[in-house]
């Protein structure tokens, strides 16, 4: 994160204060422009001298789960490392990436630059493509409506890969049959359906 992306969140920080009667001092607003400052230094200098993407360290799951925030925040045209700084200033849980506020901290995030997302982004989109005869299981989500407390619980189940569809740029679909022959077209696959499918576990 460079210095203005750190005082441009920290000054809508300040903003949404002021919004919630509780304005900073200028004392307070120039201690917290100066930490930032020293760790967005401090940042610079570990990812310059370490050359390592800092996404290495989550887990898969962490990871996935930041780059969907950082994809969701970017449809919405919405700086996402200014999202996460504004929850954190204003103590707000951030959800699924409430980890990188608990685990590792304003540090970690100002390592992270777009290089390092691009990377994953790109290896993410390597690991999604589906082709025709593999083996995926999806979700009776589907085609039922599931609730945590409702009826139908969530079920996997095992099928192959027909046929891939790429309609549009951002959209494609694919057709699935299961074992039992039938056969069920899934739009969206990339997109708002990839909750729904999976690789399979063994």
């Amino acid at each position: 994160m460079s210095q203005a992306e750190i005082e441009a969140a920290l000054k809508a920080a300040f903003d949404q204060c002021i919004a919630a009667n509780c304005p900073l001092t200028e004392v307070q607003k120039q201690i917290l422009l100066q930490v930032a400052q020293r760790l967005s230094s401090t940042a610079e200098e570990t990812a310059n001298s370490e050359g390592t993407n800092p996404l290495d360290e989550l887990t898969a799951q962490e990871r996935l789960a930041l780059l969907e925030f950082v994809k969701e925040q970017e449809s919405l045209n919405q700086p996402w490392k200014i999202q996460l700084l504004n929850d954190w200033l204003n103590n707000t849980n951030s959800g699924a990436v409430q980890f990188i506020r608990d685990r590792y901290g304003l540090q970690w995030l100002n390592l992270v630059q777009p290089s390092h997302l691009a990377e994953y982004f790109e290896r993410l989109s390597a690991e999604l493509k589906l082709k025709v005869g593999d083996r995926i299981e999806v979700s009776n989500g589907l085609w039922e409506w599931i609730q945590e407390d409702g009826p139908c619980s969530q079920m996997w189940v095992s099928c192959t890969v027909i046929r891939v569809e790429e309609r549009q740029e951002n959209y494609s679909s694919c057709i699935i049959r299961f074992d039992n022959g039938i056969e069920y077209e899934i739009q969206g696959i990339y997109d708002w359906n990839r909750y729904n499918w999976r690789w399979p576990s063994g």
